[in-house]
């Protein structure tokens, strides 16, 4: 199994900045989510949408190459496997255990659930739908909220098993080597085409819903950078290739985000249709170039066994199950006290951080039977230190 200590550290680096993204998530002003701050800003936005366009693709890139480094295509039946224990255990728990809280907080606050966490609990599991709007997922009467990631993952990595006979063709080898041999131009154009394309057939009349079986527009660009993470995770050419241009990969990102930030905050709804497409168009260049910056970067100065690598790449799944739910008890649970725009935020983000490591550390890291319901490896199966950053927990996690 090869190791990768850039795409280890970048992992680590992407769900962090997932963390502060959902936390911020309570206090941008006019962006829904399950509960939010009295406190929002408008300039939030700008950051927000800075991240959104790129941030959930990283992490698919990222899965697609940690499968392709660990083997998946050796055995692609018994990864398969493998995968499914090791994602849809956590999903399930999660769900059952991690998850149901933020439905009741959201509910709560939107004054469609009646206090009393128990009594919520017992009508929750009956599976009954919800009021309207109580929260999301109200009308299946359960909700994965966060953990859509790791379905969506799962069902990725099961098409990508069933289809690696396809690979062996000639036009797939082919495909495989013209991936592999990009570079300048054609590297910056070719892989975004696909993805300017989606946004104008398909963002248009599928919205991002998270539900798993009527998310097209998601599902193409998770599945397509998905891919690509994939082909592009042993093209060490490749690689080198994101590390010379990174800085003209950044340069063009940040250059077409000060075009399509402004272009879009101001879009109205009754935009001509020139301006829909190329907002859409703007959108599809910086993410790609988004995504070549930051793996650029990552390749010419995260390619280190730095010395908390092997701690983080184990916590990083277990943090992501719990941090959501985290967040949204302390919101809910201090936006009626009034603390100030600084101390709440301040407060929520050292007790989700805290809460995060004292239940790993303590509980999960430690307790054979929760390992598994975190998608960790059994205690007995875990990687020795000296070989702290393999792709092995990783790809088995995310």
């Amino acid at each position: 199994m090869q190791r990768r200590h850039d795409l280890d550290a970048l992992r680590v680096i992407a769900f962090a900045f997932l963390i502060l993204y959902h936390l911020a998530m309570a206090y941008v002003a006019d962006w829904g989510w399950h509960v939010k701050s009295s406190y929002q800003s408008e300039l939030l936005q700008w950051p927000m949408l800075f991240m959104n366009r790129w941030r959930m693709s990283l992490l698919f890139l990222i899965s697609g190459a940690a499968i392709a480094l660990a083997g998946g295509a050796a055995r692609p039946g018994r990864f398969a496997r493998s995968r499914t224990r090791r994602l849809l255990v956590p999903l399930l728990f999660g769900m059952a255990a991690i998850v149901p809280v933020q439905a009741y907080c959201q509910g709560v606050s939107n004054g469609l659930v009646q206090p009393g966490f128990g009594r919520f609990l017992v009508h929750y599991f009956s599976f009954q739908p919800w009021p309207k709007g109580a929260f999301d997922g109200a009308a299946e009467g359960i909700t994965w909220n966060h953990l859509w990631y790791v379905a969506y993952l799962w069902v990725y990595t099961l098409i990508l098993m069933a289809a690696l006979p396809l690979g062996r063709t000639a036009l797939a080898q082919r495909i495989a080597r013209g991936f592999a041999d990009l570079r300048g131009a054609r590297l910056l154009v070719l892989p975004a085409l696909p993805l300017v394309l989606y946004l104008q057939v398909l963002a248009p009349f599928f919205d991002a819903t998270n539900n798993l079986t009527w998310d097209w527009f998601q599902h193409a660009e998770y599945f397509t950078v998905f891919l690509y993470g994939y082909l592009l995770a042993r093209a060490d050419g490749l690689w080198e290739e994101l590390a010379r241009l990174r800085r003209r990969h950044l340069a063009l990102a940040l250059g077409t985000f000060l075009v399509y930030g402004p272009l879009v905050m101001h879009l109205s709804e009754h935009a001509a249709l020139w301006q829909l497409m190329l907002a859409r168009a703007l959108r599809g260049l910086y993410l790609w170039t988004a995504l070549l910056a930051v793996l650029g970067y990552a390749r010419a100065y995260l390619d280190r066994p730095f010395r908390w690598l092997p701690y983080a790449t184990e916590a990083v799944f277990p943090w992501y199950i719990l941090h959501q739910s985290l967040i949204v008890v302390l919101v809910f649970w201090l936006a009626p006290k009034h603390l100030g725009p600084w101390r709440e935020p301040a407060l929520v983000l050292v007790g989700t951080v805290l809460g995060c490591a004292l239940l790993h550390e303590l509980l999960i890291r430690r307790v054979g039977l929760l390992r598994p319901l975190f998608g960790l490896k059994p205690a007995g199966q875990r990687s020795p230190a000296a070989a702290p950053a393999t792709l092995r927990l990783r790809e088995d996690t995310a």
